[in-house]
């Protein structure tokens, strides 16, 4: 069966990491695939996605970009000025306009190479509104299409109707994930849950050294793109929270950000405005993130909406305790009270509070992390993992060949 599969993000995320542990696994005998990327945007020095590919012996297209014409820029404006007093009707125009000039001649672009390269699947990656192109493709060339949703999606209605009407099967990475798309109104009989895996045979890292760390210090990380959504911010206050609650901890909790992004300056300022600036240490992003996740005591996902968060995976694959916000994905993952602590999205208070109980007990923590390494082990493999995404392909082969034959 030969199978494209389609990236279109802009950007290196966990659902990049999960995606390459699938090609890496996955039976090349029965799946014979290409990747085709929008960017061949960077991993840490020296790497790419491209370079990735070759590694795995996956081959590499790019689809050149289009730049965005002075027409459709100035419709956009004039459609949010014209309707700014309807919020719907300006979404719906803009999505127009957006598939006239991009998603239109994107879909035509991929239906031609799925047809010129004799692809009998397209596999999209990301979530059906960032995928919308590639549906559309799948359509005109005949080609049937798995969506592999790996985050908690905002679905218009004309996304909703093309989804049903094309996709064969859409992967869901939580049952939270599948939750939302049934409430959107995505056909039942289209969810599959296939959670996220982890390789749990690999070797795991020393951790990372933190020379500006003290050697007794309460090490709380953070691991992730900066970005305004996945609010970060919350774990600082809720650090100097701690600090200001005279709470009994006999050692200095110290913050690691692992990641880079926009939001990185405003949050050494918001740092420095806190008091924090000598204990917050800005590693930027990192090709290998198990040594520095391996360096932490505790890890915390503070972001309001996730898929099925792969950071908490290889935390808990290295025995550390979580604390995540109990939103979509990191409450499938996150047993509350076995492997550490959910709470509200927002509440700063009671992640200050969890933090307090975690870093003043050193046997709690190594209790729930070695939970947590259990439970990744046993329903997180990466073997299952790829077991359920090859069924759901085979699935939609059979599928497309009964319905030729018919």
């Amino acid at each position: 069966m030969r199978v494209l599969v389609l990236d279109t993000g802009n950007e290196w995320g966990g659902g990049t990491n999960s995606l390459l542990e699938l090609l890496k696994g996955i039976d090349r005998e029965r799946f014979d695939l290409t990747a085709c990327f929008y960017h061949d945007y960077a991993h840490g020095e020296g790497s790419s996605i491209s370079r990735e590919m070759a590694a795995l012996g996956v081959p590499f297209v790019r689809l050149p970009g289009r730049r965005q014409p002075w027409w459709a820029k100035f419709a956009k404006e004039l459609a949010r000025g014209l309707l700014s007093w309807n919020r719907s009707w300006r979404a719906a125009a803009v999505f127009a306009i957006e598939r006239r000039w991009r998603i239109g001649p994107r879909a035509r672009a991929i239906a031609a190479l799925l047809q010129s390269g004799g692809y009998n699947l397209l596999y999209l990656n990301n979530q059906p509104s960032s995928n919308f192109e590639g549906f559309l493709a799948g359509e005109e060339a005949g080609v049937p299409v798995v969506q592999h949703c790996r985050t908690n999606p905002a679905l218009n209605a004309v996304e909703i109707a093309v989804t049903n009407r094309v996709a064969h099967a859409v992967i869901c990475v939580s049952h939270d994930v599948a939750d939302s798309l049934r409430q959107y109104g995505i056909a039942n009989d289209k969810l599959v849950v296939v959670h996220n895996g982890i390789d749990g045979k690999q070797a795991l890292p020393a951790p990372q050294t933190l020379p500006d760390v003290p050697a007794n210090a309460i090490v709380v990380g953070v691991i992730g793109s900066l970005l305004r959504r996945k609010s970060v911010d919350h774990l600082l206050r809720a650090v100097e929270k701690v600090g200001a609650s005279g709470t009994a901890i006999h050692a200095p909790i110290h913050v690691l950000i692992v990641g880079d992004g926009p939001e990185n300056t405003a949050l050494r300022a918001l740092a420095e405005s806190l008091g924090l600036g000598d204990r917050v240490h800005f590693v930027g992003f990192q090709q290998q993130p198990l040594p520095w996740i391996a360096a932490m005591n505790i890890l915390v996902l503070s972001s309001p909406r996730e898929g099925l968060p792969r950071a908490i995976l290889e935390a808990m694959l290295l025995g550390k305790p979580v604390i995540a916000s109990r939103v979509v994905g990191s409450r499938e993952l996150v047993v509350e009270n076995e492997t550490g602590y959910l709470y509200e999205y927002g509440d700063i208070d009671a992640l200050a509070a969890h933090l307090a109980k975690l870093a003043a007990d050193p046997a709690l923590r190594a209790q729930l992390g070695e939970r947590g390494r259990q439970r990744v082990l046993t329903d997180f493999s990466i073997e299952r993992y790829v077991a359920g995404v090859e069924a759901v392909l085979a699935d939609a082969s059979r599928s497309a060949k009964q319905g030729a034959s018919a």
